[in-house]
């Protein structure tokens, strides 16, 4: 047998008897074997007895939003659906109790599921049992499926698409899972015990909401119409304890030298602001930060849905309202910050300024309310910039840019700039002062850049430039070494101060 008749018999058995051949124009260069040796010519010629190849596609099929349960799991799931409303009708209105705190309630759901399980015909053994308790109280007290998801703290973010597909994250790499409620009533169920609890609402007039968890973990619901496969549901997950600065020198994303600078801005009075994409950590950071706070200022928060974790004590926590079912009661951001500026502040601290906002927040910067703290979206430090330019536009009055870049140039000292890299990690990317205005262009220099050139991978090393507030800060009495900024003689590795 020739080596082209070994090939094609090869390539039928890999396609199977049932796949027909499929004869394919190629152009060869024509071979003749002498005596001994190969003679290549050009003549071009078809070739249909050998296989061309070709490069490998995956088959890749889309997954249904909805599968179909196979006949094994339908028993099971209906026992389950009788089980779950017999405990309805026992419980009833008692299940919502306010008097009964989260222990007894579950001591109760799971009296009752053992006696209206006791009643069923169907045999379980203990650990068919044990499931179905769990994922009973879960259904009815918690969240349903995704309930291990949320206690498993390798996950940063659960992400609900519709009854049949769920998915999350781990180590910033996102992963299906085999997790589904049964139906978008059932997942209807638990977005509504969730936006319950903090006293928002969702439903086909108000189908979008942003709300938390217990823990303050961020929560974000969508349903039908805006949802055309259903109601999704989007959880951020918070750590069970904050970060702080070592956390984050553990993991790379800050440095000593980098920390002891953002803490000595912060003592300084410096207004700062952290700037990054989605998901990459910005509340993280900004929690970080505003820990470098002395614990003897009054602390003012602002947030559309809290979820900053300070441990200081003298701490006012401002939360936005969306309007009612008639659209009236909404109280905006802009709205706490103006209320805030009445509140005796000596810091203000805002989750993320999305619109309006902006210009109230720069004119609190501006007219004595120093040491503010605040995020935005943007993809670098001179984004930031334009972003709020962009932002203090949407407060729909008519100033000029020039006036506005004035303002943004005199109230702004220090950006902060957190990346998300390819590998998922979170690293602060850049460490950035505004150095004010010249001309029409609002200048910023770089302190600490991130270097990726070298064995160690990422890390962020100072730019060699001094910033100009460094006499500000002396004379606060707080002074920042050249060393810091990789200037003079090498100096022994120091800690954050």
């Amino acid at each position: 047998m020739g080596i082209a008749e070994r090939l094609r018999e090869l390539e039928g058995d890999d396609r199977g008897d049932a796949a027909p051949r499929v004869k394919r124009p190629a152009t060869r260069l024509a071979r003749s074997v002498g005596n001994g040796g190969e003679q290549v010519g050009s003549a071009p010629q078809d070739v249909v007895d050998e296989p061309v190849w070709e490069p490998e596609v995956a088959d890749v099929q889309p997954r249904p939003a909805r599968e179909v349960l196979p006949e094994s799991v339908r028993p099971f799931q209906q026992l389950r659906q009788r089980a779950k409303e017999q405990l309805f009708v026992r419980l009833g209105h008692r299940l919502y109790d306010p008097s009964l705190d989260d222990d007894d309630l579950a001591r109760l759901v799971g009296e009752q599921l053992d006696e209206v399980l006791r009643n069923e015909p169907t045999p379980l053994d203990e650990a068919e049992r044990a499931r179905l308790v769990r994922e009973l109280t879960a259904d009815v007290l918690g969240y349903g499926p995704i309930e291990p998801f949320l206690d498993d703290p390798d996950v940063t973010e659960v992400m609900v698409n519709g009854a049949g597909q769920i998915y999350v994250e781990r180590n910033g790499r996102l992963a299906l899972t085999d997790a589904r409620y049964t139906g978008d009533e059932h997942l209807r169920q638990v977005i509504d015990r969730i936006v319950s609890r903090v006293g928002r609402r969702v439903d086909e007039s108000s189908p979008m909401v942003d709300a938390r968890l217990p823990d303050g973990s961020r929560v974000n619901a969508i349903v039908p119409p805006l949802a055309v496969d259903g109601p999704s549901l989007t959880i951020r997950k918070f750590s069970k304890r904050a970060l702080g600065v070592n956390d984050l020198i553990r993991f790379g994303s800050l440095t000593n030298e980098s920390a002891g600078f953002i803490q000595a801005c912060v003592k300084g009075r410096l207004n700062v602001l952290v700037s990054g994409g989605t998901g990459t950590g910005k509340t993280t950071l900004l929690n970080v930060v505003s820990s470098f706070i002395p614990a003897s200022e009054r602390i003012v928060t602002i947030e559309d849905a809290v979820e900053l974790r300070l441990a200081q004590d003298h701490v006012v926590r401002l939360e936005a309202r969306p309007s009612n079912v008639e659209g009236r009661g909404e109280v905006t951001i802009r709205d706490l910050v103006r209320n805030a500026l009445r509140m005796r502040p000596d810091r203000i601290i805002i989750g993320e300024v999305r619109s309006g906002e902006a210009l109230d927040m720069l004119q609190a910067m501006n007219t004595g309310h120093e040491g503010s703290l605040s995020t935005l979206h943007a993809n670098t430090p001179r984004d930031a910039l334009s972003r709020l330019e962009t932002m203090v536009l949407m407060a729909g009055i008519d100033l000029p840019i020039r006036a506005i870049r004035e303002q943004i140039g005199s109230a702004v000292d220090l950006i902060i700039q957190i990346s998300r890299l390819r590998d998922g990690s979170r690293r602060v990317s850049h460490i950035s002062e505004v150095e004010g205005l010249e001309g029409d262009v609002i200048t910023i220099g770089d302190i600490f850049g991130l270097e990726f050139a070298g064995e160690d991978g990422p890390q962020l090393r100072p730019t060699g430039i001094r910033p100009r507030f460094t006499q500000r800060l002396a004379d606060q009495g707080i002074t920042l070494g050249p060393e810091l900024f990789g200037l003079g003689a090498e100096q022994p590795r120091r800690g954050w101060v």
